[in-house]
């Protein structure tokens, strides 16, 4: 195998950017914010809609120092005993967000089956209301804020904390429509009924965040788009002299790893076949940044070359 200097030096890219700690700590204060004013709302309300609001919030407040802790990991160089880095930290804390929130969405049922049972009149619905609306445009503006920078960075622990607060605003703005219908019809039903729908609606993001912690665990290749894009790279090289095979991608954390075996013409020299991995390592990564690309260089013409194909996963 053949791993190119601008290949190794790869594996630093994280390390010579920001931090992305100061990101989560913001996600860490916005869950305390909206955990002290939902929680005012529910004790002002009586409202089990506003308490499943809440208890949402402590989810966010768990996954929010889980995000912590995984991107203090995550951001770690490679060592000796991690060679590819530490990235796969970030899985853990998405999978760690999705168990939460199922816990959660069980709370939130047995809360709402009970209220079902035993209907209670809700109190001070317009201070309730105005607090949780409050609470809602924390978590919109903080998730805007980690959404983009999770996109920028590839930070899955980001993305998936923004997307659960996206979430949270929108379990918000259904139990806020929910409590107001109460308030104007008296119906109390309503309440407990919209509570198990925030239930449902969370056991669904709950579930996507722990599929997707699983299969970045288990070395899942590139999304389809992204590979794409690799192949356009690649085919952009081959020709009757130049080909490929044998390609492999995965992704761990925000970093990329592809691999494959580039075939060229017997008689070239080391320098020219070396020259030509270079480019090529380098236009992967400049169309699919934070990745770590490994090529193996092998004679087109060799049988021997063609013995390995079957590495080829797509």
């Amino acid at each position: 195998m053949m791993m190119t200097r601008s290949a190794f030096a790869s594996h630093n890219v994280r390390m010579n950017t920001a931090s992305l700690k100061p990101y989560a700590w913001l996600s860490i204060v916005a869950a305390l914010t909206t955990i002290v004013l939902k929680t005012v709302a529910w004790w002002m309300t009586g409202s089990v809609g506003l308490l499943s609001d809440a208890l949402e919030s402590l989810v966010n407040l768990a996954g929010a120092l889980m995000a912590l802790a995984m991107i203090s990991v995550a951001e770690q160089p490679a060592d000796d005993d991690h060679a590819y880095g530490h990235g796969k930290a970030e899985y853990f804390s998405a999978g760690f967000e999705g168990l939460l929130i199922l816990l959660t969405a069980v709370g939130i049922g047995v809360a709402s089956i009970e209220r079902l049972s035993h209907p209670q009149v809700l109190e001070q619905v317009d201070i309730g209301l105005a607090l949780s609306l409050v609470a809602s445009l924390v978590n919109l503006f903080t998730a805007r804020i980690l959404l983009a920078t999770g996109k920028k960075y590839g930070s899955l622990t980001l993305e998936a904390d923004a997307r659960h607060l996206l979430t949270d605003v929108w379990t918000s703005a259904g139990v806020i429509a929910g409590v107001g219908a109460v308030a104007l019809s008296g119906r109390l039903w309503l309440d407990p009924v919209l509570a198990l729908l925030v239930a449902i609606n969370i056991v669904w993001t709950g579930w996507k965040l722990l599929c997707r912690s699983t299969q970045g665990l288990m070395d899942r290749a590139l999304p389809a788009h992204e590979h794409g894009v690799l192949l356009g790279v690649l085919n952009g090289y081959r020709d009757q002299d130049v080909d490929y095979h044998a390609l492999r991608t995965r992704e761990s954390g925000s970093r990329r790893f592809v691999e494959l075996h580039v075939l060229v013409p017997g008689e070239w020299t080391i320098q020219r076949g070396h020259e030509l991995v270079e480019r090529l390592e380098g236009d992967i990564r400049l169309a699919l940044p934070r990745t770590t690309v490994l090529t193996h260089l092998e004679p087109v013409d060799d049988p021997l070359s063609q013995e390995d194909i079957a590495l080829d996963r797509r």
